[in-house]
């Protein structure tokens, strides 16, 4: 759309303008895109019967809205989505410092400019991009940077008294008018700038150097805070809070499908890594079933939250360490395989936060702890578990594997071995193929090899196998040797322990 010819005001009474509140403005297009199907909050997932309605239903009453939520909710990004409501163009006086409506203006430079000038007042068009304000909430935000201070300069240059409207510095809020205005984290701010802030909520005025100034500001104020922040870093003041219309309460994705929607949507790969390394859907669901497993972990703090940032980052670093280990091996292609996991340590460790014992433990253990935690609970989707075989008396339908292994048998596979050494090392376990296309018949070579390390890791989960953490890949080992050598090396010498550390 251009840009309205209309440049005074005289031209934009003839065009029959009128002002409207942003709230109104907000509504009236909300109502427009509900009645044509337009969704205005495109690429907000798994939402769509929980906070987006609820979220429409506050704009319609015209409410102050604050997003209650854990870190990595989207709640910032819902916020900043609002400008899709917004009309695309605004008129405003030229040369004004609020935004001011040419019918309706704020500051004392507009007055003064329409009273000289009148209908032959220049007035300049507004985008909607521009009409949006985000201030991330910390303890040294001042009542300067939200509201204003007086301008010594300008009181000098103006040769006006600090007591003249004119010498105020007005601050983000102000400036906002006719705007989206944005506070993430609003309990980190001090109760004395949320008590401003109520006041113009409530009172329409600002105060600024003990005189009180008159600003009927027409913003729409959207707030976002961690329920943890209430008692954590702060609280919200009771006025405030009270003053804020609606609170929204978001959440995490309730289902595997819906987050690795939103993973696949927000993981930025390379052309290169889209063209030449394959993921199947089970390493897709066992990344996010890491998260899952987090979220209900004993060792992380639930109040902090599991960001959907852990599995975007995750899902990054498993096609790099495959991409790595491609280049090491100077192949063209690869898949991604069940020990590439391991290379999405770094993703998890960085983004959870550790209770005691989870401190105790330490971060990468936990991280291999969920990863473990999470091959088990998809395990059963694939195979049989031990315990549903002995429910239907096939408790030996895995013995002539794990038998092979109980001769002294172990498998190393290493995390950068080629493509034809990782088909090579599963390929010698007798039966272990046997086993994956009894259930998976028709699955092509990559897949299978795939169902066959995966088939290790679950075995080792149910304790039918032993995996030990190489310093360069993953052994699998009988469990009954293992304990008895793990027994005698212990009695021997303790420090033998620290040359392989066991996480199964």
């Amino acid at each position: 759309m251009e840009i309205n010819p209309i440049s005074t005001i005289g031209e934009l009474k003839e065009s029959g303008y009128k002002p409207q509140s942003i709230k109104d403005e907000l509504r009236k297009n909300l109502i427009t895109a509900l009645q044509k199907n337009i969704n205005p909050f495109e690429g907000i997932i798994g939402y769509d019967e929980t906070v987006i309605p609820n979220l429409q239903t506050a704009i319609l009453s015209r409410h102050n809205i604050i997003l209650l939520g854990l870190r990595g909710q989207a709640k910032t990004r819902i916020a900043r989505l609002l400008i899709n409501l917004l009309d695309e163009y605004i008129p405003a006086v030229e040369g004004s410092e609020l935004n001011d409506d040419p019918f309706i203006p704020l500051s004392r430079t507009a007055k003064d400019l329409i009273a000289e000038f009148g209908d032959k007042t220049k007035i300049t068009w507004i985008h909607r991009s521009e009409r949006y304000t985000e201030k991330l909430a910390t303890p040294d935000v001042s009542v300067a940077d939200l509201i204003g201070d007086v301008d010594p300069i300008k009181a000098a240059t103006l040769k006006l008294p600090y007591s003249d409207e004119r010498v105020i510095h007005f601050g983000l809020i102000p400036r906002s008018h006719r705007s989206i205005f944005v506070i993430n984290e609003l309990p980190d701010l001090q109760a004395r700038i949320q008590v401003a802030l109520f006041n113009i909520l409530q009172e329409n005025d600002i105060q600024i150097r003990g005189f009180k100034v008159r600003l009927p500001l027409d913003i729409q104020f959207v707030f976002t805070a961690n329920p943890e922040d209430y008692t954590n870093r702060g609280s919200i003041v009771t006025p405030l809070k009270d003053r804020i219309d609606s609170q929204i309460i978001t959440h995490y994705p309730k289902s595997i499908l819906v987050s690795k929607q939103i993973t696949k949507q927000e993981a930025k790969l390379t052309q290169t890594q889209n063209q030449s390394i394959t993921i199947h859907p089970l390493l897709e669901d066992l990344v996010e079933q890491i998260a899952f497993e987090a979220r209900n972990s004993e060792y992380v703090d639930s109040k902090s939250g599991v960001s959907a940032r852990l599995t975007i980052s995750a899902y990054e670093n498993l096609f790099s360490t495959a991409e790595r280990r491609m280049i090491l091996n100077n192949e063209k292609n690869t898949f991604i395989r069940i020990s590439d996991l391991y290379g999405v340590i770094s993703s998890i460790t960085g983004k959870i936060e550790l209770v005691y014992e989870g401190e105790q433990e330490g971060p990468s253990k936990v991280a291999h702890i969920l990863i473990n935690k999470a091959i088990k609970k998809l395990f059963e989707n694939y195979f049989p578990t031990p315990e549903n075989l002995k429910k239907n008396q096939l408790a030996n339908f895995y013995q002539n594997l794990t038998a092979w292994f109980g001769k002294g048998n172990s498998v190393d596979i290493l995390l950068n071995s080629s493509n034809l050494e990782y088909e090579n090392t599963l390929i010698k376990i007798p039966k272990l193929k046997d086993i994956v296309q009894n259930y998976f018949p028709k699955v092509d070579k990559n897949s299978l090899l795939l169902y066959m390390e995966f088939l290790l890791y679950g075995l080792s989960e149910y304790s039918l196998l032993s995996k030990f953490k190489l310093e360069n890949g993953i052994q699998f080992k009988d469990m009954l040797s293992s304990m008895l050598n793990n027994n005698k090396a212990e009695n021997e010498d303790d420090d033998e322990n620290f040359s392989r550390a066991n996480f199964s």
